[in-house]
């Protein structure tokens, strides 16, 4: 496939909506379960293609057709960085597309969360005979490192039940804590940011400041609505803390287009007006829940309320691992679990 450059940073949304309608396709991964307990069919891997878009500098975006998480991919004279791994059948098809880009060795994995579809390619990845000209300080000597917040480590160590596991040798070998995670790779100062209680307790946010673009995981979609897993620690003020997070690094371009890139975990690329009309429809959405609950409606009364219906046209499921009524279950079982919700 070959690689779609924007011709400038005017252009995302543009781009994005030809990815939308082209790539993405209708249909969406049920795979591999984004939530535990939750079963979905899955998707016939043989027929998802891998298609790669330039996004700044050192950054590209890796893009599965059938709506199936992106991935990021930073490449240097230092060697290649990628965010998430997508899953293992897929990997043949990811270093097609990293070889078109790099032949240097894969130096670093970054999982922005426990999500199978975002880790379960991190063995092949690491195994595919690529490696890396320094040791790992941890693990076998020589082949990429692999990094996620140690909530990641955790849940990959000790898996739910019903989801696929990591094998080990595709688990971090350097499990940050706190609140960040930094360090200097092809030239440019990479940024790792912790988001506790967002999708998960474990998500990360990726920033290439050089490049001036964001790998924003599961926290951020153009998809759909946000996938809050309360199982794994996920709240809604915690998205909305996460995608504010987001906002406060961004820096708009001319005419608010443009400037820092932000690569959703699903869908198109986006720049700071697209991470903030969806930060917008998620604080609305929320307030109409928080006030019909302070009301006294049980869960299954606001459902039938439909505080979504303006919004579900662009963002609601009724089929598939995440629907709209889940994403309102979530946002109405988590509304008071943090400081700065709504009352």
């Amino acid at each position: 496939m070959k690689t779609i450059k924007p011709g400038s940073s005017s252009l995302p949304r543009f781009i994005g909506k030809i990815l939308t309608g082209v790539l993405l396709g209708l249909t969406g991964w049920a795979i591999l379960a984004q939530t535990p307990g939750q079963n979905a069919p899955a998707p016939d891997l043989d027929k998802i293609q891998i298609h790669t878009l330039h996004v700044n500098r050192n950054v590209y975006m890796l893009v599965p057709d059938l709506g199936g998480p992106n991935m990021t991919v930073q490449i240097g004279d230092e060697g290649v960085l990628v965010v998430d791994t997508m899953t293992e059948p897929l990997v043949p098809k990811i270093m097609a597309e990293i070889r078109k880009l790099s032949s240097l060795p894969i130096r670093f994995i970054v999982n922005t969360s426990v999500d199978p579809d975002h880790t379960l390619g991190n063995v092949a990845l690491v195994a595919s005979g690529i490696r890396s000209p320094q040791p790992r300080p941890v693990g076998t000597p020589g082949l990429a490192m692999i990094i996620a917040h140690e909530n990641v480590n955790r849940r990959m160590v000790s898996p739910e039940a019903g989801i696929p596991a990591v094998r080990a040798d595709g688990w971090p070998d350097d499990a940050y804590f706190g609140e960040r995670r930094d360090f200097s790779f092809n030239g440019e100062p990479v940024q790792i940011f912790h988001q506790p209680k967002a999708h998960t307790d474990g998500d990360s946010i990726v920033h290439f400041r050089v490049s001036d673009a964001i790998s924003a995981g599961e926290i951020f979609l153009t998809t759909g609505y946000p996938r809050i897993d309360v199982s794994r620690g996920g709240t809604i003020q915690g998205e909305l803390d996460a995608l504010n997070t987001i906002i406060d690094i961004t820096v708009t371009g001319d005419m608010q287009e443009g400037g820092t890139l932000v690569i959703p975990g699903r869908g198109r690329l986006c720049d700071e007006a697209d991470v903030d009309e969806y930060r917008n429809m998620v604080t609305i959405v929320r307030d109409r829940i928080a006030s019909l609950k302070k009301k006294g409606m049980t869960q299954e009364q606001v459902k039938a309320e439909r505080p979504t219906r303006d919004y579900d046209r662009r963002y609601g499921s009724s089929t598939g691992a995440w629907t709209t009524d889940r994403f309102v279950e979530a946002v109405y079982e988590t509304l008071n679990m943090d400081p700065g919700a709504p009352k």
